[in-house]
């Protein structure tokens, strides 16, 4: 039986025995902004002698793919990166459900049978930093209704107001923001688990970061609103809180951030047409020692 684990929590904050990651998902090629993202953890790391990881995040079936790992790893030995360790999600999943089944005994995970047009459908569903604000529709199920619908598609929810009454009010540390104190209950009832997904974004993230002894956590701006959550989870799970730093978004001259959804250029594509890795990020390198550069935008809200 896997149990969860996690690193010293009484390591130094000063940057002596520094952890740092890059967790990508294989569901695309990576972009200049994952270039950005990746460099910056992996100098945080050496310039202290520390460690830098990398997590493939790996676990929607669905949408991973092997061409795509191997496509990650091509392109961050092109950028001249080098990592200490390799992880897999997929490889983890006992990890997330000994976390889930920790929440269920407390009472805080319901059944939700809700599709996304019940709850886009709701006039009650306010918004929040990911869009609709799940309404609890079914927190509010007697057990017996429970029970009787499992064999239905359905996700895990954890109920956010009998949580955040747990753990009471809670802070973390970003080191662009400030100290921050956690809001938790803007995300609403969020989903931690459903059938073709064993672990939500939320659950398994907070869950390795912890395992792996991550001590600073170097991630976009676009994740900022997900560290309330996470900081809830890790008080939940009495797993220890690292120090964040949020960076700016690159954009695209139009000033829309890169996304894979959205297809923006891959580096495995400037890779194979025969650009120096290495001076690409070498020129990223002088961006960051001049302050985020013109095609950086997003800072993280103070």
């Amino acid at each position: 039986m896997a149990s969860l684990q996690y690193g010293n929590p009484n390591r130094a904050r000063d940057g002596s025995g520094m952890i740092t990651r890059f967790a990508p998902s294989p569901t695309g090629g990576l972009h200049l902004g994952h270039a950005w993202s990746a460099i910056l953890a992996h100098d945080r790391a050496r310039a202290v002698g520390g460690r830098f990881l990398l997590r493939i995040e790996d676990i929607d079936g669905n949408r991973s793919r092997p061409e795509h790992v191997a496509g990650i790893l091509a392109d961050l030995s092109w950028l001249g990166l080098a990592w200490d360790d390799l992880s897999f999600q997929s490889a983890r999943l006992d990890h997330y459900r000994v976390a889930l089944g920790r929440l269920t005994a407390m009472g805080l995970l319901y059944p939700c049978f809700c599709t996304r047009a019940d709850i886009a459908a709701s006039v009650s569903a306010p918004h929040g930093p990911d869009g609709p604000v799940y309404p609890g529709i079914c927190r509010a199920l007697d057990p017996a209704t429970r029970t009787a619908r499992l064999a239905e598609p359905h996700a895990w929810r954890l109920d956010m107001a009998a949580a955040v009454a747990r753990v009471g009010p809670l802070a973390w540390d970003d080191e662009i923001a400030g100290t921050m104190a956690a809001n938790p209950a803007s995300a609403g009832d969020v989903v931690l688990a459903r059938k073709d997904a064993p672990a939500s974004y939320h659950l398994a993230v907070t869950v390795d970061d912890a395992a792996q002894g991550v001590t600073h956590v170097i991630r976009g701006a676009d994740l900022f609103a997900a560290t309330h959550v996470h900081r809830l989870l890790q008080a939940l799970l009495c797993l220890p809180t690292p120090i964040y730093h949020h960076h700016a978004l690159m954009t695209d001259a139009e000033g829309k951030r890169l996304a894979k959804r959205d297809g923006a250029p891959t580096l495995s594509a400037r890779r194979l047409a025969g650009e120096n890795g290495r001076t690409l990020a070498a020129k990223l390198r002088t961006d960051m020692a001049l302050g985020p550069p013109l095609a950086l935008s997003g800072a993280a809200p103070r």
